[in-house]
């Protein structure tokens, strides 16, 4: 089973035999590959009917719920790992996602598009519009991505909420980035607890 090249750093940071929530889970990719090679057990939490029709089809348990309307319905620390990947900055309210990742699991994984990117930058700064890339395909007007930011941004975040960054990676076009990755990152990846 390959999986994309962002699932396949979140999949290696997973240990086996981990209780894992995949919230937007899509597919289900990346919890199925979970389940068959690592033995973890878990849910996926996806809004969008034909990926969670593809999920269950996957055999994986998939809730349909929107991720606006809260967690409130996990207690605290019921997973080793929760998951939350490409979505955090289409989510309404950020801090309140980010802060139920932390309480009802040990670690969370976030990843999303580095808004800091020196295309980004770029093409907001030479061509004057909103970035268009791989990671942000969207237009300005039909982009379900609300909350852009940079790692600093996320970093700081983190900070104002006594959210301890563990490990942090960034990629671009799946290759892991150490120089300036703020600027050369286009894929940020957090493991945070």
């Amino acid at each position: 089973m390959n999986l994309r090249d962002d699932l396949q750093l979140i999949y290696d940071w997973i240990p086996a035999h981990s209780r894992v929530l995949d919230l937007g889970c899509g597919d289900g990719a990346l919890l199925a590959a979970l389940m068959h090679k690592k033995n973890c057990t878990g849910y996926g939490i996806e809004i969008e009917p034909s990926s969670v029709q593809a999920a269950i089809e996957r055999g994986i348990n998939v809730i349909q719920a929107d991720l606006e309307q809260g967690l409130g319905n996990f207690n605290d620390n019921s997973f080793d790992i929760v998951v939350l990947s490409q979505t955090i900055q289409a989510m309404q309210n950020t801090e309140t996602i980010l802060l139920d990742l932390t309480r009802i699991a040990k670690q969370a994984i976030i990843t999303f598009p580095n808004f800091g990117y020196w295309r980004n930058r770029l093409q907001l700064a030479i061509a004057g519009h909103m970035p268009v890339s791989e990671r942000m395909p969207y237009q300005w007007y039909n982009t379900p991505n609300i909350h852009w930011c940079t790692l600093q941004d996320f970093d700081r975040l983190c900070a104002q909420n006594n959210i301890q960054v563990l490990e942090r990676t960034v990629m671009t076009s799946g290759k892991q980035v150490n120089l300036l990755p703020n600027l050369l990152g286009s894929l940020a990846f957090y493991r945070v607890g």
